[in-house]
């Protein structure tokens, strides 16, 4: 699917100067093994604007590829978050029942709504994060992933920030920060889910809007829908087909 590899380049585009080397290393192998299905519904979305609209803004692909690198890398770094505040490995190393002051969720997401120019992201080994990490335990992998999802967040903002999704992207985040404090308060773990529903309507947010249109009610609706009920999304090719641009041009 050349919607993969055109969204995945330009995410790996965004972080290339991240250091030191084994942090940029680390956000490349999740960009390479999750599921593009995000940044594909971005560039989905802007095709079908330009299947209705003769007349609308040519958009160059590539500046459609980087609003799907940007969604897709917000969506990383949640995701991530999200793993960290359902098993976090410092608890694990101090054994630790019932919790701890300040979860991934509330010091990632804090961050991450402060940060959004995304250029400034640099971590040397200077700071304390070793070049070899092989002798890591858990606490340190765990702080290793929080700078991972820190810095594919704020990337993910930089790309979006002059579009017309970046209030949208900011919501995203907001709303995933509440969902992890009630799933924490209530231990309902259904809050998980709402991540991938309010990414997909980030992703129409960015597609449409690059063609000059809104997202509508109907299409908001429609690509919630799509993300399904797991908290795990399967890849692109299985959740997409060639039907999937003229689907979404219906409901504009």
């Amino acid at each position: 699917m050349e919607e993969v590899a055109a969204v995945r380049g330009a995410a790996l585009d965004a972080v290339g100067d991240v250091e030191p080397d084994r942090l940029r290393e680390r956000i490349r192998e999740r960009l390479e093994a999750g599921s593009m299905a995000p940044g594909v519904l971005t560039v989905l979305s802007a095709r079908a604007v330009e299947s209705t609209t003769a007349d609308g803004p040519a958009v160059a692909s590539d500046a459609i590829a980087e609003r799907g690198a940007g969604v897709q890398l917000i969506y990383e770094g949640l995701r991530l978050t999200r793993s960290l505040s359902r098993d976090p490995p410092w608890e694990r190393e101090l054994g630790a029942a019932d919790g701890v002051s300040e979860s991934a969720a509330d010091v990632a997401g804090s961050e991450q709504r402060e940060r959004t120019d995304g250029g400034d992201v640099r971590v040397s080994d200077a700071d304390g994060v070793p070049a070899d990490a092989t002798g890591f335990d858990a606490a340190d992998g765990g702080d290793m992933d929080i700078l991972v999802a820190d810095v594919m967040v704020s990337r993910g903002f930089y790309l979006l920030a002059r579009t017309e999704a970046a209030a949208e992207a900011v919501a995203v985040v907001r709303s995933f920060g509440g969902d992890q404090t009630r799933r924490r308060t209530t231990g309902d773990d259904s809050y998980d889910r709402n991540l991938e529903a309010d990414v997909f309507e980030l992703a129409a947010v960015a597609g449409v809007t690059a063609g000059g249109l809104e997202a509508t009610p109907a299409l908001r609706e429609h690509v919630g829908a799509l993300a399904g009920s797991e908290a795990e999304l399967p890849v692109a090719e299985g959740l997409f087909s060639e039907r999937t641009t003229a689907t979404l041009a219906e409901h504009l």
